[in-house]
């Protein structure tokens, strides 16, 4: 009979089924897009994901579809640091964002320039968003720092624990109270981590973490526990928990900013 996490499992599994990922099906540090993934939504091998798939992918967790488009556009850039892209003309520079705006965000791209699939289409691997400075940044709320001995890929159970452990009831998990751990592990990583990487931008991207933490399980001010241990633990959708997508009302942009600038404000540490 073959296991849960076997090739064949997975195979044969239902879309929305859960089925956790396999020693060869590859994983980001993202514990939404990971869940999507193991529960089918996404390739579960975590191989060559169509931009298409992704954005509808990233539908079934309640997001909306103008917040979903500006994630996947940006990450199926190809990747170009500030140096590479120096070097290119200021005249091309030009032509190509008059084609495709969305080249501007061309530093948060993880695709390599040969990603596409037999037609043409731009796909990616799931591990490669963990390609640092991207989108992906230091002090994770559930991963180590991409300098650090076991990176930045791999889920890290006392991370969990201890965000978890942020509940004093074990019924909600609050803004405050995820603030209060975002705080904790700034400062425990300043100064573990002498190549920290964790500006402003990198600070604003922490709190949206929060925000869509709060928004897709909860009411923006707290998430009912039961809904984040497994998402946190297992990379699971707690559907059998009770959690069902938002569908009256998607999560979009404003009310993860609005959410985000909460977290900010509770958190209260100066980032330069």
């Amino acid at each position: 009979m073959a296991s849960e996490q076997s090739p064949l499992f997975a195979k044969h599994a239902a879309i929305g089924e859960y089925v956790p990922a396999g020693p060869d099906d590859k994983r980001s540090p993202c514990p939404m897009i990971n869940s999507l993934a193991n529960h089918g939504y996404l390739p579960r091998n975590g191989r060559n994901v169509l931009a298409h798939d992704m954005k509808a992918a990233v539908a079934e967790a309640g997001i909306s579809k103008a917040l979903g488009t500006i994630f996947v556009n940006t990450v199926y850039n190809v990747h170009q640091t500030r140096d590479e892209k120096s070097r290119v003309g200021l005249l091309y520079r030009l032509c190509t964002t008059i084609r495709d705006p969305w080249t501007l965000l061309s530093s948060f791209g993880m695709r390599r320039p040969d990603q596409k699939d037999n037609l043409g289409r731009p796909i990616l691997d799931l591990d490669q968003l963990a390609l640092h400075g991207a989108v992906e940044h230091d002090i994770s709320l559930t991963r180590r720092d991409h300098a650090q001995e076991e990176g930045n890929l791999a889920r890290q159970a006392d991370l969990v624990d201890g965000l978890l452990a942020t509940s004093i009831d074990r019924k909600i998990i609050t803004r405050e109270q995820l603030s209060t751990y975002r705080r904790h592990r700034i400062e425990t990583q300043r100064k573990n981590n002498p190549d920290l990487a964790y500006g402003p931008l990198q600070h604003e991207l922490g709190c949206g973490e929060i925000a869509l933490i709060l928004g897709v399980f909860g009411d923006g001010k707290s998430a009912p526990y039961d809904y984040v241990e497994p998402f946190l633990r297992e990379e699971r959708l707690p559907v059998q928990e009770g959690w069902k997508k938002r569908w009256w009302w998607t999560l979009g942009l404003v009310e993860v900013k609005f959410i985000a600038t909460k977290v900010k404000s509770l958190i209260g540490i100066q980032v330069k």
